[in-house]
């Protein structure tokens, strides 16, 4: 079971801001191609790559330059096109303009000083802090066998009580898929089944099966609990990602709230003005 970061709500948010930290790009200006005498450098390949990376993120290096490449030329074409038809002096283009400039700008601050700020110890020091804060979890291996009916579920038990064995009796009575294993489960943690299974199952100790029927939204089960092992944490390198996700995204509203307390936003449209100040649930999985 994946270790519960306290704080993985807000990397999921800072990941729906729809940003990456670009690297930087050294300005290279060897020319490698030329669309109607105007030339294409390394640079503005380079800067291409970047931004379009999603589009060519499967692709091999040089597969992925020679599509970039292709992606500039016609955007090169296409732009100057549109220039020759006055489309960059409408106001609708000025105002697309001046936003894509705004979120540059945006993207800029984020890159220098939000991601720039993050450093490999802090990330190592929130690791040790999560570990250290949740308190030890079992994890247990439970078998269960799996009908549709509580009588059926009672006879079971009575030939168990009798020494049936219980991977036979799963083998030959339940209609889970995990029949043909005589009802093995492997391990698992809080939070992995459904709450009457999981309640009834970790009150079990090593050995023992529910002496009454355990009714689920799927029918009736009898549980059996064959092992238990406290719950591993992660490795270090399999969640400093996530941890440095939501280090940035702690970052960014420090910054933001920062901001905002020097630039006072005010809000006049009032349905929008009530929306911000009373927003709706979020939707539930």
């Amino acid at each position: 079971m994946p270790f519960r970061f306290r704080s993985i709500a807000a990397a999921i948010l800072f990941a729906a801001l729809g940003w990456a930290a670009a690297p930087a790009l050294a300005q290279d200006d060897t020319v490698i191609a030329n669309v109607a005498g105007q030339p294409i450098t390394e640079g503005d390949l380079k800067l291409a790559i970047s931004e379009l990376d999603q589009q060519f993120a499967q692709l091999p290096d040089e597969q992925k330059r020679a599509a970039a490449l292709t992606a500039l030329i016609e955007i090169r074409l296409l732009a100057a096109e549109s220039e020759k038809a006055g489309v960059a002096d409408r106001p609708d283009f000025k105002a697309r303009m001046e936003f894509l400039r705004l979120r540059a700008l945006h993207i800029a601050f984020v890159e220098e000083k939000v991601a720039g700020a993050i450093t490999d110890e802090q990330v190592r020091a929130r690791y040790d802090q999560e570990i250290a804060s949740q308190p030890p979890v079992n994890e247990v291996r439970a078998s269960h066998i799996l009908v549709d009916s509580e009588e059926k579920a009672k006879e079971i038990i009575a030939k168990l009580d009798a020494g049936g064995d219980f991977a036979e009796l799963a083998k030959e009575n339940s209609s889970d898929g995990s029949a043909a294993g005589g009802g093995d489960l492997g391990f698992f943690g809080p939070g992995r089944m459904v709450p009457e299974f999981e309640q009834a199952a970790f009150a079990l100790e090593v050995g023992q099966y529910t002496k009454e029927p355990v009714k689920s939204q799927f029918g009736w089960h009898i549980i059996l609990v064959t092992d238990k092992r406290p719950e591993t944490p992660p490795a270090f390198e399999q969640v400093a990602q996530q941890i440095r996700s939501i280090l940035l995204r702690e970052k960014y509203l420090a910054e933001v709230a920062a901001i905002r307390e020097a630039n006072p936003v005010e809000i006049v449209d009032p349905a929008l003005k009530s929306a911000l100040e009373n927003p709706a649930p979020a939707p539930q999985p």
